[in-house]
């Protein structure tokens, strides 16, 4: 895994990825997650997924798009406090 000095200001997203995978009917889960990622041909894995809500991994732009259409939302919608 690439770690950079300071991850707290390269992802602004794990929060409310945090909030809006959980306020999916049923929830969706971590490992559902990475499911629908695996899906779309997105390679991460539950504990990837649990790294970037935590803020402690940060986010390429695909992977930003996939994990907004996974949780069917506009990738706006992971930017929204």
């Amino acid at each position: 895994m690439k770690k950079t000095a300071d991850l707290s200001t390269r992802n602004m997203i794990g929060d409310r990825l945090r909030v809006l995978r959980l306020a999916q009917t049923p929830a969706v889960t971590l490992e559902d997650l990475a499911g629908k990622l695996a899906a779309q041909g997105v390679r991460l894995d539950r504990s990837a997924v649990g790294r970037i809500e935590n803020g402690n991994r940060y986010v390429l732009d695909y992977e930003l798009w996939a994990l907004a259409k996974a949780l069917r939302v506009e990738p706006g919608a992971l930017f929204r406090r």
